[in-house]
């Protein structure tokens, strides 16, 4: 009992623990390029959130282009300095050719020498000197680079980067009011104070909080749904494990394209449903799927815009995708999230702008990239399936094939038994679909249950051809270990051959506890006053904890009693369905199993439909008179 609480204990800790260090890794991955404003805005797109006013004054900040103009024309009037050579003649300003045309590229008009500024006309190079006097004149101005240099620095340094104020509480723009040249500017200029270091530790501090707050927040919500609806995903520390670390990946992507200005529809978000639904159901695909792109949304450009089209996806991805057993439907998938994401986002930019120039062709190759990439899936499927143990409908599909080599060795071996396991198969996918529980996988499950009978398959009766049967010789409690010892030796093959542990579980439950109750009736109508050992007659278990697994025991034990029927009317068949069932809950086989009354009654009506169909008589055909 005592290391039962520690185990349990230990889990719900690995539980907590992966959830809170999810939290922290993303906040800590969440980019800062735009730590507290994270609004998405474009030149002549409507303003798409509530009325913006300004919280501190903050200066307006000139464009790049401005800027580049004021300094220009500034640089207009600039004369970069020369000094004369020493011993050299000073009549006529002459300078290399070379420096010629640096000064004239660079857009001056003037040369500065000493305090003195002379126009371009007034200097020559030697070809010009020596065209205009008629006589060779030396260079006698060299160019006074660190002056000039350090004289151009301090001009531009007296440019303004800034064109007038925003005052605290002004307002800057409406909701639904078109973005101009201006607002853009203004915009820019306000992003630009919040980037600023000067807004201090602690306004970063708190936006961090923000996040993290955000991030439980979504967090907690889908805990609390796991709780209310989905209580055993809630207690499997490997499940809770597969959803943070889907989350994980795509957000931790998202937030890697953010930060090298990559787009973020370039990230398959669909990856999370797909996954979530191959190996869980549908509601759970979507609810983690919301929550994942909910916390994403915290930092991404145009959260709301974001959020609509991934919605989409996700619902475009679960319904498309409810139950994958081939590799083409992932294809197909792609092509629909594709199709879904461009029509979602023509659909919202019409919306809100109303005009053709606001699509941004280079988001449809985003959209194909993605549907290219959710295609990848297909490796992430197989990859979780080895870590977590994990089963898709892929693999009981793969499973299934009754060409493969562990099902063609049974065929071969044990015939009979292969036969039985066929029918059982039958019996158990047609009670589940009755039910809504999962028949592919009891299919699968059926097919390997009596593997085991491979070591010694002419000790079951199935596999005699008209000889005698040797556990008639022997004493019934040995006879009883040889029967029961087919689940352990399945258990064992199941395990040489790598089979998942779901399947595995079928082998080792499809008896449950129950008692071999041949030889056990056997022994003790051999030995009345004996007080006999019920344990040396049942097997090893565990019971059933599935629904699934109580369906393989039903169908496994009726098909084989209905092999010894001596008519097979209606009556017969349904008495011996009943008689099966019922004595199989009476013994507590069931009980850790949530199969309700009406569960039990619908594969009591389907065993039964199925059990005439399948044995139902044939006419004689007539001889033909001589």
């Amino acid at each position: 009992m005592k290391k039962w609480l520690n185990d349990k204990m230990i889990n719900t800790a690995l539980r907590l623990g992966a959830v809170a260090l999810l939290a922290a890794v993303l906040v800590l991955l969440f980019p800062r390029y735009n730590n507290a404003f994270r609004y998405h805005y474009e030149v002549g797109k409507p303003w798409g959130y509530t009325t913006l006013t300004a919280d501190f004054d903050f200066p307006i900040y000139k464009t790049d282009e401005q800027l580049e103009k004021d300094q220009k024309q500034l640089l207009s009037s600039f004369a970069p300095y020369f000094k004369y050579v020493p011993r050299v003649q000073r009549e006529v300003k002459v300078i290399s050719l070379a420096t010629m045309e640096w000064v004239q590229a660079e857009g001056y008009t003037r040369i500065a020498i000493n305090q003195y500024k002379y126009p371009l006309s007034e200097v020559y190079t030697p070809m010009t000197a020596h065209k205009k006097f008629g006589y060779d004149c030396a260079i006698n101005l060299v160019l006074d680079t660190i002056r000039t240099e350090d004289m151009r620095t301090k001009l531009l340094a007296t440019v303004s980067p800034t064109q007038g104020m925003v005052q605290k509480g002004e307002k800057i723009i409406e909701k639904g009011e078109i973005v101009t040249e201006r607002d853009y500017q203004i915009l820019q200029s306000l992003r630009r104070a919040y980037e600023d270091e000067s807004l201090g530790h602690r306004q970063r501090t708190l936006s961090i909080f923000g996040e993290a707050l955000l991030v439980v927040l979504f967090l907690c919500l889908f805990i609390i749904y796991l709780y209310v609806f989905r209580i055993a995903y809630l207690r499997s520390t490997s499940t809770v494990l597969f959803f943070c670390l889907q989350m994980f990946i795509v957000i931790a992507l998202a937030c890697l394209a953010l930060r090298f200005n990559l787009s973020v529809y370039l990230i398959p978000f669909a990856w999370v449903p797909i996954l979530t639904r191959v190996f869980f159901d549908s509601r759970t695909a979507l609810f983690l799927h919301f929550t994942t792109i909910l916390i994403t949304s915290i930092v991404v450009p145009a959260p709301v815009e974001f959020f609509f089209i991934q919605i989409v996806v996700g619902m475009v991805a679960v319904s498309s995708l409810s139950d994958m057993t081939r590799r083409a439907q992932l294809f197909q998938t792609a092509a629909w999230i594709f199709l879904a994401q461009s029509v979602a986002y023509t659909a919202l930019t019409f919306a809100q702008t109303g005009v053709w120039s606001s699509i941004d062709l280079w988001m449809y190759l985003y959209f194909f990239i993605c549907g290219l990439l959710t295609v990848g899936c297909y490796g992430l499927i197989y990859m979780f399936e080895k870590m977590f143990r994990f089963i898709s409908s892929i693999t009981l599909v793969e499973l299934t094939d009754i060409n493969s080599e562990l099902l063609h060795t049974l065929a071969e071996r044990a015939p009979g038994t292969f036969q039985h396991s066929m029918q059982v198969s039958n019996l158990a996918a047609e009670a589940a679909k009755a039910i809504g529980a999962n028949a592919l996988l009891v299919r699968t499950g059926a097919l390997y249950h009596d593997i085991g009978k491979m070591t010694d398959p002419l000790y079951y009766v199935e596999n005699q051809t008209g000889t005698e049967n040797p556990l008639l010789k022997m004493d019934p409690r040995d006879a009883a270990q040889v029967v029961i010892a087919h689940v352990t030796e399945g258990e064992k093959i199941a395990r040489r051959n790598h089979l998942p542990e779901v399947v595995i579980n079928f082998i080792t439950t499809h008896h449950g506890t129950s008692l071999v109750r041949y030889f056990y009736n056997t022994y003790c109508n051999a030995h009345p006053k004996e007080k006999v050992d019920e344990s040396l007659f049942r097997y090893p278990g565990a019971k059933p904890t599935t629904k699934e697994g109580a369906i393989l025991m039903m169908a496994d034990a009726i098909e084989a009693r209905s092999r010894s029927l001596a008519e097979f009317t209606e009556a017969a068949i349904t008495e011996a369905v009943n008689q099966m069932i019922d004595a199989q809950i009476a013994d507590g086989q069931f009980a850790e199993t949530p199969l309700s009354f009406k569960d039990v009654e619908d594969i009591r009506r389907v065993f039964t439909a199925r059990l005439i169909a399948m044995n139902h008589h044939r006419i004689s055909y007539p001889t033909l008179n001589k």
